[in-house]
């Protein structure tokens, strides 16, 4: 009688899963927090055990083998039957004590949210609020997150999706660089100015190229940064002109809007599973959240562009919590 090969666990299909979506095994290791020794003792084992092998392995990463690619959608049927299973587990607690996970992107998160969620959390003290900024794209159906709050509208019909509002994108001076270098009145006069640039997933790495009518805008970058916060903080230290969101009039930074004739928009999308509902903590985060986007309330997520300048003539009692006085950066010029 030939002897059974042993039921694989989920740890073992995970890491299986991982390594079928990245094709890397040092890319999957760091995903899932792990070494890539680690990774390939795993997968090496899961093979061992199956009895056939899962990937080819190549210079530049892995391949799926013929055998390997008939186990991945076996594989993440199992995987959602376990995000299930923990979902509903999580819906028997009638009570909002427990975390709640939040994607957001990196300046949305950290100017937006994070000032009205540590209000938020002194209210619902029994909630851990765990909130990632990244502009990576989170996928809340694998439960990456809770909640996610993205630029980009998401694929997937499995997962619930609201459009929060626009986010209007605007470019924007220090008054330490307006002094030193003063103010573009055309297009064409940006081309002697420098430009802060940022790029990353979820943004659109062309608008500036597009905006300014020309190939590129090498020679016209002065720092070029993938990180909302190093980009926010270079523009309000006077390192050059960059496009921030115009809810940044309502922050109290230093910093003054440069009326070119450019204005970008992005949609402001948020994401959870249909489960989600059913755990109280997180149908609470959902509705504050969507309140904390409500273009009532914030004009500057209107789907029309409104210019900072007339953001005093609408009620400012909604949002005085937004003046923060340019932490970016502000705190930082009392120590340097």
């Amino acid at each position: 009688m030939s002897k059974a090969k042993p039921d694989p666990s989920w740890d073992d299909l995970k890491v299986f899963l991982k390594c079928a979506r990245t094709l890397s095994f040092r890319a999957a290791a760091k995903q899932l927090n792990l070494t890539s020794s680690t990774v390939v003792r795993r997968i090496s084992a899961l093979e061992e055990d199956l009895g056939f092998i899962l990937f080819d392995r190549l210079p530049n990463g892995v391949r799926l083998t013929r055998e390997g690619a008939r186990l991945v959608s076996s594989a993440n049927q199992i995987e959602q039957g376990a995000f299930d299973f923990q979902r509903r587990l999580e819906t028997f607690g009638g009570s909002k004590r427990g975390i709640v996970r939040i994607a957001a992107t990196e300046g949305v998160g950290t100017y937006w949210l994070m000032p009205r969620l540590i209000e938020f959390q002194k209210g619902n003290p029994m909630m851990v609020i765990d909130l990632r900024t990244s502009e990576a794209p989170v996928d809340v159906a694998r439960m990456e997150a809770d909640i996610a709050v993205q630029f980009e509208e998401p694929t997937n019909p499995n997962v619930m999706r609201k459009r929060l509002g626009a986010l209007h994108v605007y470019p924007y001076a220090s008054r330490r660089y307006i002094e030193l270098y003063g103010i573009p009145k055309t297009r064409s006069d940006m081309l002697d100015h420098r430009l802060v640039d940022q790029v990353g997933p979820q943004l659109d790495e062309g608008a500036w190229p597009r905006y300014l009518e020309i190939e590129d805008i090498e020679g016209v970058v002065g720092i070029r940064t993938n990180s909302s916060a190093a980009h926010f903080y270079a523009v309000e230290r006077g390192a050059g002109i960059g496009g921030l969101a115009t809810f940044t009039s309502a922050l109290g930074v230093n910093v003054t809007p440069i009326d070119i004739g450019i204005h970008h928009r992005m949609d402001i999308w948020m994401t959870y599973h249909p489960d989600a509902r059913r755990t109280p903590r997180v149908a609470t985060m959902i509705d504050w959240l969507s309140a904390a986007f409500d273009p009532v309330k914030f004009p500057w997520f209107r789907d029309e562009f409104i210019h900072p300048s007339y953001f005093s003539d609408f009620n400012s009692e909604h949002w005085q919590d937004s003046v923060i006085s340019g932490f970016a950066a502000a705190g930082l010029d009392r120590n340097f």
